[in-house]
């Protein structure tokens, strides 16, 4: 029996954080986004466009990001997101609570 090893799933519930705060220094393409969050977590974050793309739509959906189509500078075409006021709100929102998560996690592993 063959047995099947799934990926590490390090963003799993980290997703909008990651995205909402990549946009919060400016707007991006999809495919920015992604490149980003690899590229400043030292490749150790990867963000699939499986994944990407539709939470990109649901929060556009939500209201914390907008978007709309440009032409890149290669000729392409490309949808421009920007993070909304409700997507600022968002953010200050993931943000304490991925602060109190850390702290919660890093008194365990001061415990054990």
């Amino acid at each position: 029996m063959l047995r099947r090893h799934r990926k590490p799933d390090a963003l799993r519930g980290t997703l909008d954080l990651l995205v909402l705060q990549t946009l919060s220094r400016g707007p991006h393409h999809g495919y920015g986004i992604a490149a980003d969050i690899q590229s400043i977590s030292d490749d150790i974050l990867r963000v699939e466009e499986g994944s990407l793309y539709p939470a990109l739509h649901r929060m556009e959906h939500l209201g914390w990001i907008t978007a709309e189509w440009h032409t890149t500078a290669n000729n392409r075409r490309a949808r421009l997101l920007q993070l909304t006021r409700a997507g600022q709100k968002r953010l200050d929102e993931e943000r304490v609570r991925w602060d109190r998560l850390t702290k919660g996690v890093g008194r365990v592993l001061r415990f054990a």
